[in-house]
């Protein structure tokens, strides 16, 4: 199962329709948790998500929609019983904001937390079987985006195998030692196999438009982006670091992205399906998130 669950829509402050942001990256056996804003606690219990399952936590910056729900997620774990490590990747400049956080309230920690801090843009997490990359993005404070990446593997094809009488355990040792004797010859696995390409998400948020965007969604299955206004609203975009839904659009058409995922929108569009036609404009495959919304990745290329 690879799926994106929206938790939180809403840019700065909850309306009525929307949470603060919050974004759960299901893929395979792992869960990841992007920026868990207030509330996230009770979107992911109304999501059907369940804690236990939350296997890294990855934070952009530390600006108060992106963060304040990562001490009640952090005890629900606890509370949940999990005692298994769980990954957190942050901007290492906001250290002393994950320390006040973790440590505001009177608690029982029973999850150990990995601290990943991020100091440099690049691989921070080599996996396997997921790769973590961090992108230095462009606001008024520290800002990280995130690009999840699993390396290509391989695929049979079966006619290719059933021509050289390759059946059962004979595949499996194939694949783990790269070539078998059939019959006499010797079989490598590049002769009856094809590469699968592996699949690939990036997470940008509060950013202005800069290089650095369209790097960590270069080639990406899909892209989870800040579309804080419309164009018409640039001049704001400019002065608080933000993107239009225009912005989103070029960088999703630049890094040729398969699939644009619209989110984190300004109170003053309580309708946002114009952000939506402004980047469609720009880049058609878009859709926006909304929240409790789930949103598939494209199927393998």
């Amino acid at each position: 199962m690879r799926e994106l669950v929206v938790l939180g829509t809403a840019g700065q402050v909850p309306t009525r329709d929307r949470n603060l942001n919050g974004y759960l990256l299901r893929w395979d056996d792992e869960a990841l948790l992007f920026d868990p804003g207030e509330g996230t606690q009770r979107q992911m219990l109304l999501a059907g998500v369940k804690a236990t399952s939350v296997t890294r936590i990855l934070l952009t910056h530390f600006h108060g929609d992106h963060c304040l729900g990562l001490p009640g997620v952090v005890q629900r774990l606890a509370l949940d019983g999990v005692t298994r490590p769980v990954k957190l990747y942050y901007p290492a400049s906001g250290h002393g904001y994950l320390e006040r956080l973790l440590g505001g309230s009177a608690h029982f920690t029973r999850a150990p937390l990995e601290f990943l801090p991020v100091e440099l843009p690049g691989p921070v997490d080599p996996g396997p079987p997921l790769a973590v990359i961090a992108g230095r993005l462009e606001h008024n404070v520290p800002v990280v985006g995130w690009r999840i990446e699993e390396p290509d593997g391989r695929r049979f094809v079966p006619e290719r195998l059933a021509e050289l009488g390759i059946a059962g355990p004979s595949v499996g040792e194939l694949l783990r030692e790269g070539s078998i004797e059939v019959d006499g010859r010797s079989v490598r696995l590049d002769e009856v196999s094809e590469v699968r390409p592996g699949q690939s998400f990036a997470f940008v948020m509060d950013t202005r438009i800069c290089d650095a965007a369209v790097g960590l969604a270069r080639g990406v299955d899909m892209v989870v982006c800040e579309s804080t206004y419309l164009s018409a609203e640039g001049a704001l975009a400019e002065r608080y670091g933000h993107l239009t839904a225009a912005h989103a659009g070029k960088i999703a058409r630049d890094a040729g992205a398969r699939k644009l995922v619209l989110t984190h929108f300004s109170q003053r569009y309580p309708d946002a399906a114009p952000l939506l036609e402004e980047a469609q404009a720009v880049f058609p495959n878009t859709v926006l998130a909304a929240d409790l919304a789930t949103i598939p990745l494209p199927p393998r290329r």
